[in-house]
C-alpha cells in the first residue's frame, strides 16, 4: 500500500499551493465573520477530512462560537462512496441554534446534504456549510455551500484533509491524481 501512496504523491498534479490555500481560508473567515458574527454560531466540523479547514478556519473566527463534530461517511477510505454510515452525531444540541457545518469538499454533494437534513431534524433554526473545496460537475447537487475556499475540476484530489485511500490527507497543497481510475 505505501508503494501505491508514494506513487500516487510523486506523480499527482499540483492544482493549488499552500499559500493559495491559505489565502482561500482567510477569505472564507472574512465571509463567515460578517455573515455570522451576531449568531453565536455551533461550528460542526466533518470528520476526518474537515479537521485541517476546520482548524484553520476556527483561528480565524472573531465570534463567539462553539464546537462540535460529526461523522458521517460514504468512503471508508475507499475511493468511490457508497452509502452514509453516521459514525458519531453531535453531543451538543443543535436546537435553536445556527450551526455551520465545515468540510474538506463538496463533491457530489449527498453526505453535506444529509447532514444538513440532520441538523434540521435535530431543530437548528439556520444551517450552512463552508468547504474548502467544491469540485466542479456537469451535473446539479442536491446542496451548494455557502462558504467556498476554491473551486476544482472534477478530479480525484488529496491534501489539507483530503485523501486517497486513507492517506495524503496532510499533504500542504490541493493534489489532483494523474489517473483518473484512482
Amino acid at each position: 500500500m505505501l508503494e501505491e501512496i508514494k506513487h500516487v504523491q510523486a506523480t499527482a498534479d499540483l492544482l493549488h499551493n499552500e499559500q493559495q490555500v491559505e489565502a482561500a481560508i482567510d477569505n472564507m473567515a472574512r465571509q463567515i465573520n460578517s455573515t455570522l458574527a451576531e449568531c453565536n454560531p455551533l461550528l460542526l466540523c466533518v470528520l476526518n477530512g474537515g479537521i485541517p479547514t476546520f482548524g484553520k478556519l476556527l483561528t480565524r473566527l472573531t465570534m463567539p462560537l462553539s464546537i462540535d463534530s460529526i461523522n458521517a461517511s460514504r468512503y471508508q477510505n475507499q475511493t468511490s462512496g457508497g452509502s452514509i454510515d453516521w459514525l458519531l452525531k453531535p453531543q451538543t444540541p443543535l436546537n435553536g441554534r445556527t450551526v455551520l457545518i465545515v468540510d474538506d469538499i463538496l463533491d457530489e454533494g449527498i453526505t453535506l446534504s444529509a447532514i444538513r437534513d440532520y441538523c434540521r431534524e435535530q431543530g437548528a433554526t439556520a444551517v450552512y456549510s463552508a468547504v474548502l473545496v467544491d469540485k466542479i460537475l456537469d451535473h446539479e447537487k442536491p446542496i451548494s455551500a455557502d462558504f467556498i475556499g476554491l473551486t476544482v475540476e472534477n478530479r480525484y484530489l488529496f491534501g489539507y484533509g483530503m485523501d486517497y485511500k486513507g492517506y495524503l490527507r496532510n499533504a500542504p497543497g490541493i493534489y489532483a491524481c494523474k489517473d483518473s481510475t484512482s
